[in-house]
């Protein structure tokens, strides 16, 4: 098991199963009504940066034209990770993954307003106890358990619009993006985190909970 060097300070709850169901065309993405929920949310004029016992950044990005693009078409982001932009015309399945989703799938989940939680456990940050990565997946898993039951989800097959992955490309441990926004942590402080999945869940242009297609 690898381990990463960052501070783990708060007692992780128990892990949550996240529904698999089966694969989407991506036909909802095409003919739901669009609901361009991004512009009711006050933007943030700069970063934030949370007062808890590693570095914690919370940011706004520049939304970027997000057209379908083919397979394997080369994107170039304005963050890490990604919160908009150009993606793939199928998006992936809502539950937790093993292997890392190609960010060109999950920008898609987040136009849809849902949430992605990634991690990377060989950013470790600032020097700090040695916790397993396991430990630091379960606190995630508690982020995403924290959501209240999404009534759009209701005869989907999952619970809420939300995506937990590891993603190699994170250049800081953990992190999570939804539309238009990134969280960014050395360490898993799970209030703040809990607060940005909250607080950001659900907006995008095409709000809907089709589910999409599992990725492994």
């Amino acid at each position: 098991m690898r381990k990463a060097y960052f501070s783990l300070f708060l007692a992780v709850f128990p892990a949550v199963a996240l529904g698999i169901t089966a694969c989407s065309d991506g036909l909802p993405d095409d003919t739901a009504p669009s609901q361009d929920a991004s512009v009711d949310r006050p933007r943030r004029a700069s970063p934030v940066i949370i007062d808890a016992s590693c570095p914690i950044v919370v940011e706004d990005h520049p939304l970027l034209d997000s057209p379908h693009v083919a397979i394997d078409t080369p994107v170039t982001y304005n963050s890490n990770p990604p919160t908009s932009g150009p993606h793939y015309p199928v998006w992936a399945a809502y539950q937790e993954y093993t292997k890392p989703v190609d960010r060109r799938y999950y920008v898609h989940d987040l136009e849809h307003g849902g949430v992605v939680l990634a991690y990377n456990c060989d950013a470790a940050g600032d020097a700090g106890a040695k916790v397993v990565c396991t430990q630091v997946i379960e606190g995630l898993r508690a982020a995403i358990a924290a959501l209240p039951n999404d009534p759009l989800c209701n005869g989907e097959g999952v619970r809420v619009r939300a995506i937990l992955t590891p993603d190699p490309l994170l250049d800081v441990p953990i992190a999570a993006a939804a539309w238009g926004q990134t969280y960014r942590a050395q360490c898993l402080d799970l209030p703040s985190l809990v607060d940005f999945v909250k607080t950001s869940y659900g907006f995008g242009p095409e709000s809907l909970c089709a589910n999409g297609q599992p990725q492994l």
